[in-house]
């Protein structure tokens, strides 16, 4: 192995941790400073401005494969745009600066600052679209819930698996009117629901831990980006998720050609999501079941945060006091 192989490889080692946990902590902190103002559109970009501001100063050749939607939607951390300073590694990068801008707006539980790294060609170059989702966390034989499957027959199948009734299972679930057969369906098979008002990628990673969250099985449709996001970082606690993506229209059809998506209908595993050496980072913006959100007081700043990464199967949960106020003001 090189010298030069060895040095990138460490530098891979470097940007996964802490300088992807810089990147959250930052959107977080900006986009916190919005938190009960009821302007969505300013806290999600401040949230755009600071995250895409700490992406250029990594060491990296990035490109966006998941961001804020294509370039004439989009005018910063548009899909195709390339950060870092382009001196290091090629690698993919999914972001959601603020998932959960009404959460924060409204300074609701559970809004948070979130974004993934992988090698170059390791995540799902998906369109911004609808994606049915179903996801598990870890413990499970492989194949338990499955998108083919009815909401009942996953519910039953994995209360068969857990050793419980279908009563004793919890399903997540984004509180939408096309949800409603959905959520009938759940509560006819006995199970009791946890009804997210947003938060996508916030309510398949709440499976990873149940005995903590409550949260058993994820199910429904949300966004695509967010289905990406997430899967990376359940790929990370071992747990089993699917994706198909709904394109139901031949404009989405033909969006979805146009960045390599030959089969409409296909289902995705985990691993065809986000492959590869993935590590994902979420910082809470409001409090929530997952993360704690950003604490202003008097002399410092704080910020909770959870860090994933596939490689080692390592979750890290990062506690910071930001004593240098005056660049988390710049943001």
């Amino acid at each position: 192995m090189t010298d030069l192989v060895i040095q990138q490889q460490d530098i891979i080692e470097r940007i996964l941790t802490l300088e992807l946990v810089r990147v959250t902590e930052r959107a977080a902190v900006s986009s916190a400073r919005w938190r009960g103002r009821g302007d969505e559109k300013a806290a999600d970009q401040a949230a755009v401005d600071a995250m895409r501001r700490e992406l250029n100063r990594l060491p990296i050749d990035g490109t966006i494969v998941i961001g804020e939607g294509e370039r004439d939607e989009a005018p910063m951390l548009f899909i195709g745009e390339r950060v870092g300073t382009r001196t290091g590694p090629k690698v993919d990068i999914a972001v959601d600066p603020l998932e959960g801008t009404t959460l924060c707006a409204k300074d609701m539980p559970g809004s948070i600052a979130v974004m993934a790294m992988a090698q170059a060609g390791s995540l799902l170059n998906a369109p911004d679209v609808y994606m049915e989702k179903v996801a598990i966390g870890p413990g499970y034989p492989k194949g338990i819930v499955d998108l083919d499957m009815s909401p009942e027959e996953n519910i039953r199948a994995l209360a068969k698996a857990k050793g419980v009734r279908p009563n004793d299972i919890t399903v997540c679930v984004l509180d939408r009117p096309r949800h409603e057969a959905l959520i009938e369906s759940c509560r006819r098979a006995g199970a009791s629901l946890r009804l997210l008002t947003d938060g996508d990628v916030a309510g398949v990673i709440l499976t990873a831990q149940p005995d903590e969250t409550g949260i058993d099985l994820y199910l429904g449709t949300g966004g695509a980006p967010e289905g990406v996001l997430a899967a990376g970082a359940l790929r990370c606690v071992g747990g089993q998720m699917q994706g198909r993506l709904i394109l139901d229209t031949p404009e989405k059809v033909e969006r979805a050609k146009k960045m390599g998506i030959s089969d409409p209908k296909k289902t995705y595993d985990m691993k065809e999501l986000a492959s590869g050496d993935v590590v994902v980072a979420a910082t809470g913006v409001t409090d929530g079941g997952l993360l704690s959100g950003v604490r202003f007081k008097q002399h410092t700043i704080e910020t909770e945060t959870l860090i994933y990464r596939s490689v080692t199967g390592t979750v890290r949960r990062i506690r910071a006091e930001h004593r240098e106020l005056g660049k988390f003001r710049l943001d």
